[in-house]
C-alpha cells in the first residue's frame, strides 16, 4: 500500500565540480525523511529521487542540498531544460575563458622558471604573472575547498588549492625574505611556475570534461519539439486554432498536408498516408482511413483528415518515449574515475603526511627542525599535486576520441569508452542500420517484352502518392513521362489510368483479381519467389493481363554482413530488432548472418527487450538511426547512432558512426579497450610516482643517507610524471584499430554471396563539395548520393569531401550533381 504513494521525480543539480560532489549530494538526499531512494548522475547533473510526498517535499530536498553547498532545481516548468542548458553554457564559457588565460599567463612563467631563473627581476616577473592565475583564474578551487572544509569533507579541489596556495605563499616569502634561508645555508627557490602550471593543467582537464559531457537535455528538447504548439480544432462548422495545452479527449482535430499530428487519436473523416518512422523506424508511410489510430509527433503527408483526440498531454506515446529517455539517462551511474573515487581518502592522507612530516622534523631535529620540517611539508604537497593524476584520464581520452574521429567514430564521453570494452551483446535496429533505410526496386520482371511497359509504369506511379511508388519512380528515372488520363487512386489496392486509349493498373494482386486480369503462371511463380525473399510486390497490368512485377525491398548495406561476422567472431552476441513483419525480419537476418532477431517491435518494446538482456547480466550496445530508437538507445549500456539518421538518435547516443558503416562498431569497441588500457597505465604510473615520491619528500631517506628532497626537484619530478603520462597517451595514436576483414557468412558458416562486401575492386573517387556549412548540410549531401543505385558515399565536413564508391559502374559528375541538386539543394561537386 505504501508503494502506491511513492513518486519518482528528476531534479537538475547545480554546483557539482567532480564525482565526489555527486556522491555527497546523493548521500544528503538519501538521508532525508520520506526518501526511499536517490541517485545522482554527475554526467547529466540530474538527481532521480523516489520519495513519499506525505513525509517529504521537493522544497525540503532543495533546502537539504543547499545546506550541503549545492542546489536542486525543483520548479518543474516547461522552461526548466532551457534554464539548465543556459547554466551549462554559461559555466562552459567561463571555464573556457579561465583556461585560455591561465595557459597564456603560465607559459612565460614556466619558460622563465626552467631556463631563465638568473635573469634580472625573474622572481618579480613570475610573481606578477602567476598571481592572477592562482587567485583570479584559479579562485574556483579555493572557493570549492573552503566549501568542502565547512562541511567536513575534501575533494580534488582541496588538494589543488592546498598545493598551489602553499607553493605560491612559500615562493612569495622566499622572494621577499630570502635571508631567512641564506642565514641557514640554504639557497631559497621560488615555485611560482609550479603553482600556475598546476592551475592551468587542471583547468584544461575540467574544460575537456565539460565539453565531453555536452548538453544531455538537447535530445529531450528535440523530442518535445516534435509536438506542434497549436492545432486546428473543428467546433461545429467552424475551425479554430488553439494551443495544444487546451486539447481535451473527444475534440475533433483537422490535420492538413505536411502537418505534425499533435496528440494520439482515431481518424473520423478523410484519408491520407502518415510517416510513422519516428515510432516504427520503417521508411514506408502508413495508410490512414476512418477508425485508424494516429500518434503524436508523426507527420501527415499529402492528404488531409480529421481525428478524435483520445490521449493528450503526458498520456501520448510521444510523451511516454520522452519520459523513457529521461528515466534511462537519469538512471545511468556516472563513471567514477579512479582519481575522484579515492579523492576523499587521498586528499586528507596527503595533508596528514605533510603535517606529520613537519611535526616529526620539529620533534626529532631540534636545531634545524623548523627549516627541514617546512621544506618537507611544502615538498610533500608539491610532489603529491594531482597533476599527473589530473592528466591521466583527459589526455588518453583526448587522443582516443581524436583517433576515433579520424576513423569516422564520434565518441561523446569517457563513460562510453569505459563501458564499450565490456560489451558482450550488440542489438541492431534493422531499417537504416542493417539495411539502407529506403525502399528500392530490387527486381523488375516482365511477362513479355511489352513495348513502353516501363515508360507507362513510370508515368502511372509518378502520379501516385503511395510511398512505394517513389521507389519505382527512382528506379525508372530515365524512362519517358507519358500522358496519363483518367488517373484514379484506389485506396489500399493501387492506382489506374489510361495511356494512348488503353487502361493500365499498378498495385497489389487484389487489384488485378478484382478486375479479372489474367496472370501468367510464370509471373505468379516469380511473385511468390520475391515475397519469400521479403520483397513487396507491385503488379503492373493492362485491362487484360499482368505485364510485369516490381519487387520492392530495403537492401542490406554492403558492410553489414562483414560487421556481424566480426562481432560474432569476437564472441559478441548480435540481435536484430525491427517493427517490420516476421517474414521480412527472418529473411534479412538470414542474409546478414544474424542468429537472433525479433519482429513487430514498437519503441517501448525495444527498450524493454534491452532491459531484459541487462537483467540477464548482459552488457548491451544498441545501434540505431531513428527517433523510434531513442528510448532503446538511452536504455542500453552503450548507445551507437548511425550518422545518416535522426539528430535525436545522435543526441541520445554515446557514439555516432558518421558513415553509418556497421564495421565501425567492432572497431569502436577495440578503440575503447585500447583507450581504457592507456588510462589505467597512466593512473598506475601516476600513483606509483606518488607512492614512491611522497615518503621521500617527507624525508624517510634522511636518517639513512642524509638525502632530503629539494622542492625544486619535487617540482621537476612532478613535471616529469606529467610528461610521461602525456607521452604514454600519445602512443595510442599509433595503435591499429581496424579489424582484419573476414569472409561474410549466412549464419551457417558458409560464405553468403547474396550481398558482397566492398572490395578493392570497387571503383572509388573523391569530389570536393562546395556550399556545406554544417553537419546538416553534410548529411543532406551524403543521403542524396547514397540514394543512387550502386553508389556508396561518405561525406566529411572538414575537409569538405565526398568519397564515392561505385559498385555497379561509375557515374558521371553530371549524374552525381543532378541527384545532389534535386535531393539536397544548392551544393556543388567538383573533381
Amino acid at each position: 500500500m505504501a508503494d502506491k504513494n511513492i513518486v519518482q521525480e528528476n531534479f537538475p543539480v547545480t554546483g557539482m565540480s567532480c564525482a565526489s560532489c555527486s556522491a555527497r549530494v546523493e548521500k544528503t538526499l538519501n538521508r532525508q525523511p520520506g526518501v526511499r531512494k536517490a541517485t545522482v548522475n554527475y554526467a547529466s547533473a540530474m538527481a532521480t529521487v523516489e520519495y513519499d510526498p506525505r513525509g517529504c517535499s521537493p522544497e525540503a530536498l532543495q533546502q537539504a542540498v543547499q545546506a550541503a553547498g549545492y542546489d536542486l532545481l525543483v520548479q518543474q516548468d516547461e522552461d526548466i531544460l532551457s534554464e539548465v542548458e543556459q547554466a551549462h553554457d554559461k559555466k562552459f564559457r567561463a571555464l573556457k575563458f579561465r583556461t585560455v588565460w591561465a595557459i597564456v599567463l603560465s607559459v612565460p612563467v614556466m619558460v622563465i622558471g626552467m631556463f631563465f631563473m638568473d635573469m634580472p627581476y625573474a622572481d618579480p616577473v613570475m610573481w606578477l604573472l602567476s598571481t592572477p592565475v592562482v587567485f583570479w583564474l584559479g579562485r574556483g578551487f579555493f572557493a570549492s575547498a573552503w566549501k568542502q572544509l565547512k562541511h567536513g569533507s575534501a575533494n580534488m579541489d582541496t588538494l589543488v588549492a592546498n598545493s598551489t596556495g602553499i607553493a605560491y605563499l612559500f615562493s612569495l616569502s622566499n622572494m621577499l625574505f630570502p635571508d631567512f634561508w641564506l642565514e641557514r645555508g640554504i639557497q631559497p627557490h621560488v615555485y611560482f611556475e609550479a603553482a600556475s602550471v598546476i592551475i592551468a593543467f587542471i583547468l584544461l582537464g575540467r574544460l575537456l570534461e565539460e565539453k565531453a559531457k555536452g548538453n544531455t537535455s538537447s535530445a529531450i528538447k528535440k523530442l518535445m519539439g516534435l509536438q506542434p504548439k497549436t492545432v486546428t480544432v473543428i467546433d461545429g462548422a467552424s475551425e479554430q486554432t488553439v494551443p495544444i495545452e487546451q486539447i481535451r479527449p473527444g475534440d475533433i482535430i483537422l490535420v492538413k498536408p505536411g502537418e505534425r499530428i499533435a496528440v494520439d487519436g482515431t481518424v473520423t473523416e478523410g484519408s491520407s498516408y502518415v510517416d510513422e518512422s519516428m515510432l516504427s523506424g520503417e521508411p514506408v508511410a502508413v495508410a490512414k482511413q476512418k477508425d485508424a489510430q494516429v500518434f503524436a509527433g508523426t507527420i501527415n503527408q499529402k492528404g488531409s483528415f480529421r481525428f478524435s483526440a483520445q490521449k493528450v498531454g503526458t498520456d501520448t506515446l510521444l510523451a511516454k518515449i520522452i519520459r523513457m529517455v529521461q528515466d534511462a539517462q537519469g538512471s545511468k551511474a556516472p563513471v567514477q574515475q579512479l582519481v575522484d573515487k579515492i579523492a576523499g581518502i587521498f586528499v586528507p592522507v596527503i595533508i596528514g603526511i605533510a603535517v606529520l612530516s613537519f611535526i616529526a622534523w620539529m620533534l626529532l631535529d631540534g636545531q634545524n627542525g623548523f627549516t627541514h620540517g617546512l621544506l618537507a611539508l611544502v615538498t610533500v604537497l608539491i610532489i603529491a599535486c594531482p597533476c599527473a593524476l589530473g592528466l591521466a584520464t583527459p589526455t588518453a581520452i583526448m587522443v582516443g576520441i581524436g583517433k576515433g574521429a579520424e576513423r569516422g567514430i564520434l565518441i561523446k564521453d569517457a563513460e562510453s569508452l569505459e563501458i564499450a570494452r565490456k560489451i558482450d551483446t550488440v542489438v541492431l535496429d534493422k531499417t537504416g542500420t542493417v539495411t539502407e533505410g529506403k525502399p528500392v526496386v530490387a527486381d523488375f520482371i516482365r511477362a513479355d517484352r511489352t513495348e513502353d511497359a516501363s515508360d507507362i509504369f513510370y508515368s502511372l506511379e509518378k502520379l501516385s502518392e503511395h510511398p512505394l511508388a517513389e521507389a519505382v519512380v527512382r528506379h525508372f528515372r530515365d524512362a519517358r513521362n507519358l500522358d496519363i488520363t483518367g488517373f484514379e487512386s484506389l485506396t489500399g489496392r493501387g492506382v489506374k489510368g489510361e495511356c494512348n486509349g488503353k487502361l493500365y493498373y499498378a498495385g497489389n494482386r487484389q487489384l488485378l483479381e478484382e478486375n479479372r486480369i489474367s496472370i501468367a503462371p510464370s509471373l505468379s511463380d516469380e511473385a511468390a519467389r520475391l515475397t519469400a525473399d521479403a520483397q513487396t510486390v507491385i503488379w503492373f497490368a493492362d485491362n487484360e493481363k499482368a505485364l510485369a512485377i516490381a519487387g520492392i525491398t530495403d537492401r542490406i548495406k554492403q558492410t553489414s554482413i562483414q560487421a556481424v561476422g566480426e562481432l560474432q567472431a569476437a564472441g559478441i552476441d548480435v540481435y536484430m530488432l525491427t517493427g517490420d513483419n516476421e517474414a521480412t525480419a527472418r529473411e534479412i537476418s538470414r542474409k546478414a548472418g544474424i542468429l537472433h532477431y525479433k519482429a513487430g517491435v514498437l519503441p517501448q518494446d525495444k527498450a524493454a527487450f534491452i532491459g531484459e538482456l541487462q537483467k540477464n547480466g548482459k552488457k548491451v550496445a544498441m545501434a540505431g538511426d531513428g527517433i523510434n530508437d531513442s528510448a532503446a538507445l538511452a536504455q542500453a549500456d552503450l548507445s551507437i547512432a548511425m550518422g545518416g539518421g535522426s539528430d535525436i538518435a545522435m543526441d541520445v547516443a554515446k557514439m555516432t558512426i558518421i558513415s553509418s558503416d556497421l564495421t565501425k562498431i567492432p572497431e569502436a569497441l577495440k578503440l575503447s579497450r585500447l583507450t581504457v588500457r592507456t588510462i589505467r597505465q597512466n593512473l598506475f604510473w601516476a600513483f606509483i610516482y606518488n607512492i614512491i615520491g611522497v615518503p621521500i619528500a617527507a624525508g624517510v631517506l634522511y636518517p639513512v643517507n642524509g638525502f632530503l628532497l629539494n622542492p625544486m626537484i619535487a617540482g621537476a619530478a612532478m613535471a616529469f610524471s606529467s610528461v610521461s603520462v602525456v607521452t604514454n597517451s600519445l602512443r595510442l595514436k599509433r595503435k591499429k584499430t581496424e579489424i582484419t576483414e573476414s569472409p561474410a557468412t549466412d549464419g551457417t558458416g558458409q560464405p553468403d554471396n547474396e550481398v558482397e562486401p566492398l572490395t578493392d575492386k570497387v571503383m572509388k573517387k573523391e569530389f570536393k563539395v562546395e556550399g556545406m556549412m554544417c553537419n546538416h548540410c553534410r548529411m543532406h549531401v551524403e543521403k542524396a548520393l547514397n540514394s543512387m543505385d550502386g553508389v556508396h558515399a561518405t561525406v566529411t565536413l572538414n575537409p569538405p569531401v565526398a568519397t564515392v564508391e561505385f559498385a555497379a559502374g561509375e557515374k558521371t559528375l553530371d549524374e552525381l550533381q543532378a541527384v545532389v541538386t534535386a535531393e539536397a539543394g544548392d551544393y556543388t561537386l567538383k573533381e
